[in-house]
């Protein structure tokens, strides 16, 4: 019997109801004068300049204040929420080192495997509040690492647009890792729900030989969701079966908490 592993989470997304993208788009249409409309009945060129300097310009609206500590924290999806065979990290995956941690001849491929091993798609300079779990799956001998943060809009713009470019700067290149083994990595675009106001997911694969001949994989998710000014990004992969479901559940889920976070009142330490 095949189990289903995104079972509990799409339970979670299905119990959550509706998600609602903060992002909204709407279309003004202008009323011009009915045709046939005489010039002599518009008002006085004088009136109207005054009526018009009278009139408050529209501003926009205020970024929110970044998140604190506490709501970045209660915005994570933990063991909680998805429950077995989900539990807290037990610690980096023997595969961290022994796959990720190796090099690429290609400038743009050897970054992304950086990013990889050091779980921050975002870099060094980009600062702002972050709070991470990890989430362990024995059966599928799968590993979650799930962050949220409150960054500049800048630094997810920029992160979000690279990512874009990786199925073609990056679709298939090679790698050699500390140990010498040499890998065929491949990027591909993942699809994620629509959720958010921007997104984007990646599928990599790792493939080598050991030194039997026999064949190994580790297969990557990694997404990163905007949703208004604060930021999702995960990193789901495992030698096992890494479902794309449960990828997408978690973001799903993810999102709609974060949402609901932002609603609540403000949070402090």
């Amino acid at each position: 019997m095949t189990r289903t592993p995104s079972r509990v989470l799409v339970a979670a997304v299905m119990s959550a109801g509706a998600l609602v993208s903060v992002s909204a788009c709407g279309l003004i249409v202008g009323v011009g004068p009915e045709p046939g409309a005489k010039e002599k009945e518009k008002p006085p060129a004088a009136s109207h300049s005054a009526a018009h300097s009278a009139k408050p310009s529209p501003t926009a609206p205020a970024a929110p204040p970044p998140l604190t500590e506490a709501q970045a924290q209660a915005a994570l999806v933990t063991q909680t929420d998805v429950g077995a065979p989900w539990a807290p990290t037990q610690g980096a995956a023997t595969w961290r080192d022994g796959v990720l941690k190796s090099h690429a001849d290609v400038p743009e491929c050897r970054k992304l495997l950086e990013a990889l091993y050091t779980d921050d798609l975002f870099g060094a300079d980009a600062t702002g509040t972050r709070a991470v779990v990890g989430l362990d799956d024995a059966m599928d001998q799968t590993q979650l690492r799930y962050q949220v943060l409150s960054l500049k809009p800048a630094a997810v713009a920029r992160t979000l647009a690279w990512m874009r470019t990786l199925p073609k700067t990056c679709a298939k290149f090679t790698a050699v890792t500390e140990r010498g083994t040499l890998q065929n990595v491949r990027v591909d675009e993942a699809v994620l729900p629509v959720v958010g106001d921007d997104r984007q997911g990646l599928r990599i694969t790792f493939t080598s030989a050991t030194a039997t001949g026999e064949q190994t994989l580790l297969t990557l998710d990694v997404a990163v969701v905007r949703v208004g000014e604060d930021t999702i990004a995960l990193s789901h992969g495992g030698t096992g079966d890494v479902s794309a479901d449960t990828t997408k559940a978690f973001v799903q889920v993810g999102a709609q908490r974060l949402a609901d976070v932002r609603k609540q009142p403000r949070l402090r330490v």
